[in-house]
C-alpha cells in the first residue's frame, strides 16, 4: 500500500484514525497493539510473504536489545557484535548477494548462481533502525521497553517504508505518553496541511518530472546538450520532490495520530557547500551515519588523515546503503571526496562568494545525481557527454520555428513535453520553489487554521486524487 492511493486515503487511514482513538478511550494498550497490527497489514499489503521476515527480525533484535540493556550481563560486546552481524547479514543477503556474485563473476568466473532476489520493502530502513537500537541498548540509553512498543517503533506505518529513519528516542516516549490519547485538532490541522503538500510534491510535481527523466535515461546515446541538461535537472527535481514529499506525508500521517516524526529535509538545494547539503538532505540518515559509524570510528578526534578516511568510509556506506550497484558507490565516494575538499578549503581559511558557493554546490549535486540514476557507467557517461555538448547543441524544434532558424539544424532528440516552453517553465518554476521558497515544514510551523488554508489543502488533495489513476511508487521504495 502506498500513500498516494485510493486504498490508503479512503480506507486505511480513516479506519486506523477512528479505531485508534476509539480504542484509546477503552484501553491504552489495545490501541497500540491495534496500531502495530495495522502497520504490519500496511507493510504486508504490498507483499505478505515478507511479513514473517520483519517479525522475525523484531523478535531477534528485541531479545538481544533487552539483554544488552541490563547491567551485569556477561559477554555484552560479543552479543552486540552478534546482533549487528545478524542485521548486516540479513540486509546483505537480500540486497547485495546478486550484486556481489555478479561483480565477482565479472572478474573471476566462479559459476556462482544469481538468485534474482526481490528486495524486501523497507529492509534498509528497519535494519538501520534496529542496529541503532542495539547500540543504544549496549550504551544503557534504552529503557525497559515493552515488546509491542518496540515493534511499533520499528514498524509504525508512516515512516516504515521510506523514512524518516527514526530512533527509539524519537518516538518511544510518545507511544507511552497518555496525554496523546485524545484527538488533537491542532495536530490534525498541521498533519493534513503537511500531508497535502507532500502528496502534491509527489503527484503534482515529481511524477511529471519522472516522465521527462525516464525518457532521457531511456535514450542516453542520443542526448544533445539541451536534452542532457533537461534530463539531469528533471531527475534532480524529481528526486527532491519525490523523497521530501514522502517525508512530508509521513510526518503528516504521524501528526494525525499525535506522533511527531523527525524532520528529514531542510531545503537542501539552498546549501552553500557539500557539508551544508548533508545537514539538509536526508537528515535522519546523516544523523545515523554520524552517531553510529563516524563517531565510533574516531570522528575528527584522531588527526586530519584519520578524519578524512572516516568521512570517505561513511559516504562509501551511504552509497552502498542506497543501492547495490557500483554507480551508487561512486556517487557516495564523490560526495565523500567533496566533503574532504570542503574541509581542507575551510581549514585553509579560504572564502568564497555566497552565490558562487551555492552554484558550485548545486552543480556538483546535480552532476552526481547522474550516477545515482543511471543504471550503468556507460549510460552515466552518455549523459555527461551530452551535458558537455559532445553530442552537439541541437535546439528544440519549437525554438527553431519561433526564431525561424534553419531547418538543417538537428531537432530535439525526444519530446519532453507538449512544448519546449512548457518543459522549460515547469523546470524553472520547480527550481525556484526548491531554492528560494519556504519549505513545507516552515510553512507548517507558521500555519494558521483559516478558510484560505483549508481551501488550499482541499484543492491540493482533490487534484492529487484525480491523478491516482497514474499512480507511481516512491523512488526510495527501491532503496
Amino acid at each position: 500500500m502506498i500513500f498516494n492511493s485510493f486504498e490508503f486515503i479512503f480506507l486505511f487511514l480513516p479506519i486506523v484514525f477512528i479505531l485508534y482513538f476509539v480504542l484509546n478511550k477503552i484501553n491504552f494498550v489495545a490501541s497500540k497493539v491495534f496500531l502495530l497490527l495495522s502497520s504490519l497489514f500496511f507493510y504486508g499489503y504490498w507483499n505478505p510473504k515478507y511479513v514473517p521476515l520483519v517479525v522475525g527480525s523484531l523478535i531477534v533484535n528485541f531479545t538481544i536489545g533487552t539483554y544488552l540493556g541490563k547491567e551485569n550481563r556477561k559477554y555484552r560486546k560479543s552479543i552486540l557484535t552478534v546482533g549487528i552481524v545478524f542485521n548486516v547479514a540479513l540486509l546483505s543477503f537480500f540486497k547485495y548477494y546478486d550484486f556481489f556474485v555478479r561483480s565477482v563473476n565479472s572478474v573471476v568466473p566462479t559459476g556462482l548462481p544469481l538468485l534474482n532476489i526481490v528486495l524486501p520493502l523497507a529492509i534498509s530502513f528497519y535494519t538501520f533502525q534496529q542496529i541503532a537500537y542495539l547500540v543504544d541498548s549496549y550504551r544503557f540509553e534504552t529503557k525497559n521497553y515493552k515488546f509491542y512498543n518496540y515493534c511499533l517503533f520499528v514498524t509504525f506505518f508512516p515512516h516504515l517504508i521510506a523514512g524518516p529513519l527514526v530512533q527509539h528516542s524519537d518516538v518511544m516516549k510518545q507511544f507511552e505518553d497518555r496525554s496523546k490519547r485524545n484527538i488533537n485538532y491542532r495536530n490534525i490541522a498541521m498533519g493534513l496541511f503537511i500531508f497535502s503538500i507532500g502528496m502534491f510534491k509527489k503527484v503534482g510535481i515529481a511524477d511529471h518530472f519522472a516522465i521527462w527523466a525516464n525518457q532521457g535515461y531511456s535514450m542516453t546515446e542520443s542526448l544533445t546538450f539541451i536534452d542532457a541538461w533537461f534530463t539531469s535537472l528533471a531527475y534532480t527535481l524529481q528526486l527532491y520532490f519525490d523523497f521530501s514529499g514522502y517525508s512530508d506525508m509521513a510526518i503528516g500521517a504521524g501528526l494525525l495520530l499525535n506522533i511527531a516524526l523527525p524532520r528529514n529535509f531542510n531545503s537542501p538545494y539552498k546549501a552553500l557547500n557539500i557539508q551544508d547539503f548533508w545537514r539538509r538532505w536526508h537528515i535522519t540518515l546523516s544523523n545515523f551515519l554520524t552517531r553510529y559509524i563516524y563517531i565510533p570510528l574516531g570522528g575528527n578526534r584522531k588527526g586530519n588523515v584519520r578524519t578524512y578516511v572516516n568521512i570517505l568510509i561513511i559516504f562509501f556506506i551511504s552509497g552502498l546503503w542506497h543501492g547495490a550497484g557500483w554507480t551508487f558507490i561512486i556517487w557516495g565516494l564523490l560526495h565523500g571526496f567533496a566533503s574532504v575538499i570542503n574541509r581542507l578549503w575551510q581549514k585553509a581559511g579560504f572564502a568564497m562568494n555566497k552565490w558562487l558557493a551555492w552554484f558550485i554546490t548545486f552543480m556538483f549535486v546535480n552532476a552526481t545525481w547522474v550516477f545515482f540514476r543511471a543504471p550503468t557507467f556507460g549510460e552515466a557517461k552518455n549523459v555527461f557527454k551530452g551535458m558537455l555538448g559532445l553530442n552537439g547543441f541541437a535546439l528544440p524544434k519549437q525554438v527553431q520555428k519561433a526564431f525561424h532558424l534553419s531547418a538543417d539544424i538537428p531537432v530535439y532528440a525526444f519530446k519532453l513535453a507538449p512544448s519546449f516552453l512548457t518543459a522549460a517553465l515547469a523546470l524553472l518554476a520547480a527550481f525556484i520553489i526548491a531554492v528560494t521558497a519556504k519549505n513545507s515544514l516552515e510553512l507548517r510551523d507558521d500555519l494558521k487554521p483559516n478558510t484560505f488554508n483549508a481551501v488550499f489543502c482541499s484543492a491540493l488533495l482533490i487534484y492529487c486524487i484525480f491523478q491516482f489513476q497514474k499512480v507511481s511508487t516512491f523512488l526510495y521504495f527501491n532503496f
